[in-house]
C-alpha cells in the first residue's frame, strides 16, 4: 500500500473510533488529461481540515463543497465532471468522484432482545454501528448476550425520550410482540431517522401499517424498509441478521439492490386495510 493510502486508512479508522464525522471523495473514474487518477481521494473533516487531494485547483474547490454537502446531508452520491466545459480547467479530461459522509457517531437502535437482535447486534458492531438495544426483559438485555452494546432495559417511549433520536439514527424493530412491534414503530416514525427497519411477515407489516394509519393519519414511509432486510432467502436468526446487516450496508453506500421492503410509500396502509378486510 502507497503511503498515502496508508495515511488517509489511518486517518479514516481513528476519526470513527473517536465518534467524529468527516466526507471523503474518492476518484473512480478518469478519462483524459485530469490532473488525478482513479483511487486519489480527498478527506474533509467536520472542522474543515483536509487530508489528501483529486488534483487541486477548480476540480477540488467543487469537490469540497461537495463534501460539505455531505456532511449536512449525510447521503453519498457520485458526481462527473468534465473538466473542461463543466470547470474551465485548461486539462478538458473527465472524472467521476464518489462522496461519501463519514459518521462515526451512526447509531443503530434496536427495539428486542431476542435471538435474530443478538445475531444482528454482532454484525452490525463489526460494520461501525454503535449498538443500542432497547427491551425492558433483564434476563435477555444482559451484558453476556449483548457485548460491547448500550443496553436500556426500558420501554420504547422511554428509551426514545432519554436517546433524543436524531437523523442520523438507524432503528429496527424486532420485538417479542406483535402489539409492541406496533407501538414501537408507531412511536419511532414520530422521531427523526434515516432508517427503520420491522421484521415480520407482508402479511403483519401490512396489518400494523393499517392500524397506525387509522389511528394517527397517513404515514410517511420512504424510510421504513420492512420486512427488514435484503432479498436473499435467508432463513433463521444468523441468516436474517446476515440479510440485515448487508440492507445496512448497501444504503450506507447508496446502491441499488433487492430488499424486501413492501413499505415503500403511504398507499401501503390502504393496500392493509384491504388485507385486514380479507
Amino acid at each position: 500500500m502507497r503511503p498515502e493510502m496508508l495515511q488517509m486508512a489511518q486517518a479514516v479508522s481513528e476519526l470513527l473510533a473517536r465518534g467524529e464525522r468527516a466526507a471523503l471523495a474518492t476518484v473512480v473514474r478518469a478519462a483524459g488529461s485530469t490532473p488525478q487518477q482513479p483511487g486519489a481521494r480527498l478527506l474533509r473533516y467536520e472542522d474543515g481540515r483536509i487530508l489528501g487531494t483529486v488534483g487541486g485547483g477548480r476540480i477540488e474547490q467543487v469537490v469540497l463543497e461537495a463534501l460539505e454537502h455531505a456532511l449536512r446531508e449525510g447521503t453519498p452520491r457520485t458526481i462527473a465532471w468534465d473538466l473542461g466545459r463543466d470547470l474551465g480547467m485548461c486539462c478538458g479530461g473527465r472524472m467521476e468522484v464518489f462522496i461519501e459522509p463519514l459518521d462515526g457517531s451512526a447509531r443503530l437502535i434496536v427495539f428486542g432482545a431476542g435471538h435474530v437482535a443478538c445475531a444482528t447486534a454482532r454484525l452490525a458492531q463489526r460494520i461501525g454501528f454503535r449498538v443500542i438495544i432497547v427491551d425492558e426483559r433483564e434476563e435477555l438485555n444482559s451484558e453476556e448476550r449483548f457485548p460491547g452494546c448500550t443496553r436500556l432495559l426500558t420501554a420504547h417511549d422511554d428509551a426514545l425520550r432519554e436517546l433524543e433520536p436524531r437523523v442520523t439514527d438507524w432503528m429496527l424493530v424486532m420485538t417479542h410482540d406483535h402489539r409492541l412491534d406496533e407501538e414501537a414503530l408507531a412511536t419511532a416514525l414520530t422521531c427523526p431517522h434515516r432508517y427503520i427497519g420491522m421484521i415480520g411477515s407482508r402479511r403483519k407489516v401490512l396489518r400494523i401499517a393499517a392500524r397506525i394509519e387509522a389511528r394517527r393519519g397517513a404515514l410517511s414511509l420512504e424510510r421504513v424498509f420492512a420486512p427488514v432486510g435484503l432479498d436473499l432467502g435467508a432463513l433463521g436468526p444468523e441468516e436474517i441478521a446476515v440479510a440485515i446487516a448487508a440492507e445496512l450496508i448497501a444504503l450506507r453506500h447508496g446502491r441499488g439492490v433487492p430488499h424486501l421492503r413492501i413499505a415503500a410509500d403511504a398507499s401501503v396502509a390502504m393496500a392493509g386495510r384491504a388485507e385486514v378486510g380479507s
